[in-house]
């Protein structure tokens, strides 16, 4: 069960819709997409936005940058705490995977110690509370495929080609196939 834990928030743009920030005294609990994100919380009871905070603002900071291309990796502080013990051992692990770099959930799964815990894995993946920040847009299926993205597949193909990827794009208004194959390319660093 995860807590979404949070004790002042904020709402930032970007290029792939708005984000709901939330953030504790120990870091950023939170980055969600407020528009077609699965595992979104129920933030009408929490207040105004807050303006000004420090952890906010660096977090919306970083993201404009990652989005304007100068930034692969961020420095916010987190405070993944909301979840279990092993759904905060896999999101710690998908900080380790660099932007243009990829694992599968098997590999996921082997890096944490459980090599036999897969589909757990492909569960916490998507209950990452952190999206983009915690990088599960980078974790694919085991033969290379896109699998699911809390946030919609095709925002998965936008992070990735942020990253210098090379996606097919599907049909036009079409959502991209969850058997898409990526090719890797050179990553601007």
């Amino acid at each position: 069960m995860i807590k979404h834990l949070h004790t002042v928030h904020t709402l930032t743009a970007s290029p792939l819709g708005h984000l709901l920030l939330a953030a504790t005294p120990q870091g950023l609990s939170g980055a969600w997409f407020i528009e077609g994100q699965r595992g979104l919380p129920d933030w009408s009871s929490w207040g105004a936005p807050t303006h000004g905070h420090p952890l906010l603002g660096q977090a919306a900071r970083e993201m404009d940058e990652y989005f304007a291309g100068r930034r692969q990796r961020f420095d916010v502080p987190l405070d993944l705490s909301g979840g279990t013990p092993f759904q905060q051992s896999v999101w710690h692990a998908l900080l380790g995977i660099d932007a243009g770099d990829s694992q599968s959930y098997g590999q996921v799964a082997a890096r944490i110690g459980h090599p036999a815990a897969v589909r757990a894995v492909g569960t916490a993946v998507g209950a990452n509370p952190v999206s983009v920040i915690v990088p599960c847009h980078r974790v694919l299926g085991s033969t290379g495929t896109l699998a699911g993205y809390g946030g919609g597949l095709g925002r998965k193909v936008a992070l990735l080609r942020r990253e210098g990827w090379q996606v097919e794009a599907p049909a036009a208004g079409a959502e991209p196939a969850p058997t898409l194959r990526p090719q890797r390319v050179a990553v601007r660093r």
